[in-house]
């Protein structure tokens, strides 16, 4: 396999072919349009927009009941996978009792996500865990949650604004110098942004710490080091243009993909692809997304 790169219209470096990229999505009522009131699957743009500033190619992934009793069949084709934001876990996930303020109710969610979780990482697909993503990776691995941070910790340092991701929302993370998160991130200090009122409390297994908050200590972002790319983090990068940990998923996707050698050569590519103003249909693929 040779890749080429080359620059698209934006002038984003695009490598031929491109990494394949799933992002679970939020099942949540949504308003659209007019007037329409509906229940949705959908990922915020700026997931999709993050992975294909990168050159990855992004693949929705809705809640599917027979993809979590059979999660290999929802990975199969993808190159790596993004665990998303959203509402609080069910706490009877992690086997506690729910908290007042602990909101929400997406029990086949949370189910999807942790059957994802727990097939990627036995199956070592580059992973990215992001916010309720690291989350779900810690109940699907036996860790347990800490249901408010501010009453925890006395403070609502980590969701200063509701509703926003911009710089209102920021604050600085250390990270263990030479770990996967530092090396995401390009720098043992950084300055992240977030929105969450829960976080890790018990470690899941196989998982260490590499990540803290400056100021509280809390536990910002934790990895595997027996995996090629596993890492989730309890911040935000898609909500940061400026941001490198989804351009270094991309990367280890695109590297996971080189090395089982199921995508089409450059060359392949080349000579398969359907000019924009020819309307025939391209040989199937037989290869096979805490607010």
């Amino acid at each position: 396999m040779h890749p080429t790169e080359h620059r698209d219209a934006a002038g984003v470096v695009i490598t031929t072919p491109r990494p394949v990229v799933g992002v679970t999505c939020a099942r949540e009522p949504i308003h659209h349009g007019a007037s329409w009131h509906q229940t949705a699957d959908f990922v915020p743009a700026s997931y999709v927009a993050a992975i294909q500033r990168a050159g990855g190619r992004a693949v929705l992934l809705p809640v599917d009941p027979v993809d979590t009793e059979r999660p290999r069949d929802a990975l199969r084709g993808l190159d790596g996978l993004i665990l998303t934001g959203g509402v609080d876990l069910a706490p009877e996930s992690y086997g506690a009792q729910r908290h007042p303020e602990t909101t929400g109710d997406t029990p086949d969610r949370d189910a999807f996500e942790a059957a994802l979780a727990l097939a990627a990482q036995a199956d070592d697909l580059p992973l990215l865990a992001i916010c309720r993503g690291m989350q779900i990776v810690a109940a699907a691995g036996g860790g347990t949650l800490d249901q408010h941070l501010p009453e925890t910790l006395g403070t609502v340092e980590h969701r200063r604004v509701p509703g926003t991701l911009d710089e209102r929302n920021a604050h600085d993370v250390e990270l263990l110098p030479g770990s996967l998160a530092a090396r995401a991130v390009g720098a043992d200090v950084a300055t992240v942004r977030s929105h969450h009122h829960q976080a890790v409390d018990r470690l899941p297994e196989h998982w260490q710490i590499t990540g803290s908050a400056a100021g509280d200590g809390l536990t910002e972002a934790i990895e595997r080091t027996d995996r090629t790319f596993c890492l989730a983090v309890q911040w935000h990068p898609e909500g940061d243009p400026r941001s490198a940990v989804i351009a270094a998923l991309v990367q280890a996707a695109h590297e996971h993909a080189v090395s089982r050698g199921s995508t089409p050569t450059a060359e392949d590519a080349e000579t398969t692809d359907v000019p924009a103003n020819d309307h025939r249909s391209a040989a199937p693929d037989s290869t096979e997304e805490t607010r």
